[in-house]
């Protein structure tokens, strides 16, 4: 059953981020059985230069739709200047760094709680919700983040940069519920968002294929693809068009003297613009025992300097077993249990404490204890912390 905590005697006024979707829905609908008094606000953050792949006007729809079958008031409004300015700048510079961002976690800081949460208290919301999957658990100290208990849709991960004081003035009326039952309530209700397929990939692209978006704002800037002992195999558009494990996209098959095997982005050399790939899927120069990680944002009391706990260095990742070493009050150093493939510069660390949510923050860079030369100078990176670790 969903876990809303109770309201005083006179109806609180929640305002729900409406998507159009049926998660969104399902929050307002649960929400509104519980007594509060609902409304919906619709948020628009991009507004791009092709409505071929941006579904903003049917999603619109689909959300006038959920509240006036619902009875409730919808509201309107754009973020797009906001969200250029504070998700998509930075989403460019770092693909334009060499690294692989994340902007999801930073729409939800930025902008779902952060200038929405701000608009949504002027339109009169005692607090706000949303269709996250994750749950919220109240005490002395604050808000807790937990994982949703549909640990396959669990969205704690995009949620653990969110201020504690925004996390306080949320409800997460979804964290107790699994999708199929989230599905089944809306089915009763007569949503007609029932059955709406769930959103995929990064808001801003949509099903557009994400070199072509990208190079609509980044330059080629070519250069050699290579294995880690130098052998050229052909030439890249720009490191920033790849990321570290990517498999398609690289044209270098049936190369002389090579496997029959595909190959694998393992290495981005900044330095000489060089692109660096391997055969094998878990081939020594993909996996990682060790990371940096930058910008940490803590959510909850760390038990001291040196602490273990479990990490996901990407979305719908396993818990992978590590200990945190504190470097200051942002950054941290992480040894993992056990080597992880494909941890990736510019994707976030998230540390949890079973289903608690610590914080997290960026990766900055990686490193393979047991392979120290066999990656050599390829795996020397310019967003390293270890230079910082002295001063």
């Amino acid at each position: 059953m969903p876990s809303i905590p109770a309201h005083s005697g006179s109806a609180e006024t929640v305002i729900v981020g409406m998507s159009g979707g049926v998660d969104s829905a399902v929050a307002a609908l649960l929400l509104k059985e519980a007594g509060f008094s609902v409304q919906g606000l619709h948020m628009t953050n991009w507004e791009g230069d092709d409505d071929a792949y941006c579904t903003a006007a049917e999603d619109f729809q689909d959300a006038r739709a959920v509240c006036e079958t619902l009875d409730i008031p919808l509201h309107r409004v754009s973020f797009s200047l906001e969200y250029r300015e504070r998700v998509f700048a930075h989403f460019l510079r770092e693909y334009a760094a060499g690294r692989t961002p994340n902007p999801d976690v930073l729409c939800n800081r930025e902008i779902k709680f952060g200038v929405c949460l701000d608009y949504m208290h002027r339109l009169g919301a005692d607090r706000i919700a949303t269709g996250h999957y994750a749950r919220l658990e109240r005490g002395d100290a604050g808000p807790r983040l937990l994982k949703a208990r549909d640990v396959s849709k669990d969205q704690s991960y995009f949620l653990h940069g969110v201020a504690p004081g925004a996390l306080a003035d949320t409800l997460l009326p979804l964290g107790e519920l699994r999708k199929d039952e989230v599905r089944r309530r809306a089915h009763a209700a007569g949503l007609r968002v029932f059955d709406k397929p769930d959103s995929t990939g990064i808001c801003f692209i949509g099903e557009r294929p994400f070199e072509d978006f990208l190079s609509r704002y980044l330059q080629d800037s070519k250069g050699p693809i290579e294995t880690p002992d130098g052998r050229p195999l052909g030439e890249h558009r720009g490191l920033a068009f790849y990321t570290l494990g990517q498999r398609s996209g690289l044209r270098v098959g049936g190369k002389p003297g090579a496997a029959e095997a595909p190959w694998y982005v393992a290495e981005k050399d900044a330095s000489r613009n060089a692109l660096i790939v391997v055969q094998h899927h878990e081939h020594p120069l993909l996996m990682s025992d060790e990371f940096d990680v930058e910008d940490v944002h803590w959510l909850a009391r760390v038990p001291g300097v040196q602490f273990d706990c479990a990490v996901k260095t990407r979305y719908r990742q396993g818990d992978l077993a590590c200990r945190v070493l504190l470097r200051g009050a942002d950054r941290a150093q992480v040894a993992l249990r056990h080597p992880a493939r494909a941890v990736t510069p510019g994707q976030y660390a998230v540390f949890y404490d079973g289903d608690v949510c610590l914080g997290g923050g960026v990766i900055a860079s990686r490193r393979n204890s047991s392979t120290a030369a066999l990656r050599g100078a390829h795996l020397v990176s310019s967003n390293s912390l270890s230079s910082l670790e002295g001063s």
